[in-house]
């Protein structure tokens, strides 16, 4: 690979990098009111739950099953959430093996001048997709967990 390559390739994998940041950027953006009430509304009903359970007159097997039923609206929810990301995280991968793919084919053909701008233009394409995707996904997470706006 020569030098004109080779810094183009760097140079590629910064705006990649920044790319990659700004899907993070905007999947924090959209998801933090649905980790607020994770963490605020949902930990303090499991707490408040877990407190009352612990009553002397229980045996410990019961006060052991009445925090574990209080934490089941925590963990679904968490569950919930860890799944739609990782869908989201293959989704974007796939979209970018795809381009990759694309590259490694276009850098084969005689004329293959364009293949970088063409892989730029395709990433671009894939991140802003899934920039564009993220309110949905934040709405899909708020409506199955009952959060207002």
């Amino acid at each position: 690979m020569d030098h004109i390559a080779a810094a183009e390739e760097r140079l590629f994998n910064e705006r990649l990098r920044q790319k990659l940041n700004e899907v993070n950027a905007a999947a924090q953006s959209h998801l933090t009111g649905v980790q607020d009430h994770i963490n605020f509304t949902l930990q303090q009903a499991y707490f408040k739950c877990a407190y009352e359970c612990f009553d002397r007159r229980r045996k410990q097997d019961e006060i052991s099953n009445c925090v574990e039923h209080c934490s089941v609206p925590v963990l679904n929810a968490q569950n919930l959430v860890e799944n739609e990301m990782a869908k989201f995280q293959e989704k974007l991968n796939r979209s970018l093996r795809v381009c990759q793919d694309k590259y490694e084919g276009a850098k084969l053909q005689p004329n293959s001048n364009n293949a970088m701008k063409d892989l730029e233009s395709c990433v671009n394409l894939s991140v802003q997709d899934s920039i564009e995707m993220m309110p949905h996904l934040a709405g899909k997470l708020k409506a199955y967990l009952t959060i207002k706006d």
